[in-house]
């Protein structure tokens, strides 16, 4: 039976930032407009209630301001009012920062660290508080950055096999998006590598226009691709939608949304594949609202980002359903973890603790001296929240 972290009071006494010190990538990485990425790093928000309960969640350290004028006013100030009621108010108070950028963001992590407290409270694993059935979810291998060599294309796909893995997802888009005859034939490689029994995706990371990836889909029509990823502007709703009847291919997007009021459009659009992130959208309920909306449609849904986090929501989704795991960034970031899902039949199993899946090796941590920035908060810090405008 699912719980409603909604009807809960939280009194928030504490909030704090730990920014860790980042980790060399497994491989340097580069996709289609980003990178190369050489290392990667991992803040965390900490929510503090008063009988000294935590929830944690990775966060947007860069985006204090925003927490420091709307957020931690009404966390640190709405003593005794049910979360439902204080939701409304932090929703509310980003109004004109915007819905779909980074406050949105930050809202959903938010969120995400009151659910992990709520579950500890009640000593359960996030994933049963919010009423799964299972402790096992599937996984999708992510990688094959546009800078990869052959080499390291068959490497990582070797990896991910002997996980048992069924589906992989390459980036293309090489030269932000001006090598088209490279994109094509490394993903004519890669299909050789996989064989017909696992699925293989591309992803664009939105590069190109709707005739290049009109051209691209026509030069692999017999590669069995399973879905592009984001071939378009994600704000190009026009092109999305001439793209989405033009071709066979299933088109995904939604990993760049952080409401999901975008998502019926998306739908209208054509998109086959929703792909929200839990920690970027705002808040666990609304990434439940696409997981239902494309539930209801019969249409793919994954999700990525932090996947070690991400595995608890997915549990609640149908058992096709799959996390997207980047290996060469995400395979860096678990040293940080004293627990966390472990590999299993295809997929993660999720360990039996109270609140989300993984626990930071906090006291390693301190010890090495490897947090390079903390930042907290109390009520004394932070006034009580007015609405302020700058125009």
């Amino acid at each position: 039976m699912r719980n409603d972290c909604y009807n809960q009071i939280f009194n928030i006494v504490r909030v704090r930032i730990n920014v860790l010190e980042p980790t060399p990538t497994v491989t340097p990485f580069q996709d289609a407009t980003m990178g190369p990425f050489l290392a990667f790093g991992l803040a965390v928000i900490i929510l503090e209630d008063e009988n000294g309960y935590q929830g944690e969640a990775p966060v947007f350290s860069s985006y204090t301001n925003v927490l420091e004028s709307c957020f931690l006013p009404i966390l640190l100030h709405s003593h005794g009012v049910p979360y439902e009621e204080m939701y409304s108010k932090l929703y509310w108070s980003i109004r004109n920062e915007g819905f779909r950028g980074a406050a949105g963001a930050l809202l959903g992590q938010i969120d995400f660290a009151l659910h992990d407290l709520a579950a500890r409270r009640a000593n359960l694993p996030l994933h049963r508080f919010l009423g799964a059935s299972r402790d096992h979810v599937k996984v999708y291998g992510s990688g094959g950055g546009t800078n990869y060599t052959l080499r390291q294309l068959e490497m990582e796909i070797g990896y991910f096999l002997d996980k048992g893995l069924d589906c992989y997802k390459m980036k293309i888009g090489k030269d932000f998006g001006t090598n088209l005859p490279e994109d094509v034939e490394r993903v004519k490689f890669v299909r050789s590598i996989l064989g017909p029994g696992v699925r293989l995706a591309v992803d664009v990371n939105q590069v190109w226009n709707c005739e290049q990836a009109m051209r691209f889909l026509d030069l692999t029509s017999n590669l069995e691709i399973d879905w592009i990823e984001e071939p378009v502007h994600s704000a190009m709703f026009d092109q999305i939608a001439t793209l989405c009847a033009a071709t066979p291919v299933k088109v995904s997007f939604g990993e760049s949304e952080r409401t999901s009021k975008l998502f019926p459009t998306l739908l209208n659009a054509g998109v086959r594949h929703f792909q929200p992130v839990p920690t970027q959208i705002g808040g666990v309920r609304e990434w439940m609202d696409v997981r239902n909306i494309a539930q209801a449609a019969g249409i793919d849904f994954s999700s990525g980002g932090y996947s070690l986090y991400t595995a608890s929501l997915m549990t609640t989704a149908g058992p096709e359903c799959q996390v997207e795991y980047l290996y060469a960034i995400m395979g860096g970031l678990e040293k940080y973890f004293a627990v966390k899902p472990e590999w299993h039949d295809g997929g993660f199993l999720l360990p039996d603790i109270a609140g989300v899946p993984v626990r930071v090796d906090w006291d390693y941590w301190h010890r090495a001296g490897k947090i390079v920035r903390t930042v907290q908060w109390d009520a004394s810090s932070i006034v009580a929240y007015i609405p302020n405008v700058i125009l």
